[in-house]
């Protein structure tokens, strides 16, 4: 069943780049006390996630802060390091933080796979974005497999 609006999101273990390199985070302590602007790319580095999903949402950082979201997230099924890499190739810097779901444990628990084994590509997460408050969904977007429509930055932005 897919998260929906009104969801606490689920407590999982994902990884994020830390002073040191990687380091484990929980949803519970990336979200607790947060108003957060999350989303979710099937693929770092794949031409629509590279030329306009993340690009967006750094293009619209500040917008977002001024309307109380406290940190902008990433998460795409990649390992840390692939994460951190296109990061540093995207320019997010400070403005987004890029968080690895390399297991699919976040992905499987809210329910948010897309499967593109045949395209080799193996389990991803579906397109989406999301405002949390305090670890509970307030509003969720999701794309069909291959769109990109409804998950943009300034979508999220106009919802806020």
């Amino acid at each position: 069943m897919t998260i929906g609006v009104g969801d606490k999101l689920p407590s999982v273990k994902m990884m994020q780049w830390g002073e040191k390199g990687p380091q484990p985070i929980t949803t519970d302590e990336l979200f607790k006390g947060k108003k957060v602007a999350l989303f979710g790319v099937p693929g770092a580095f794949t031409p629509t996630c590279s030329a306009k999903h993340l690009p967006g949402f750094v293009q619209h950082a500040a917008a977002l802060k001024a309307k109380g979201v406290d940190a902008i997230v990433c998460t795409s099924v990649n390992d840390v390091f692939v994460m951190n890499a296109w990061g540093k190739d995207q320019g997010t810097g400070d403005s987004v933080t890029m968080l690895a779901d390399g297991d699919a444990a976040f992905t499987k628990a809210t329910g948010l796979e897309l499967d593109l084994t045949g395209k080799g590509l193996g389990l991803r997460n579906q397109r989406f974005s999301m405002l949390v408050d305090d670890g509970v969904v307030k509003v969720l977007n999701i794309d069909p497999a291959g769109g990109f429509e409804k998950t943009d930055a300034e979508t999220l932005l106009s919802q806020i």
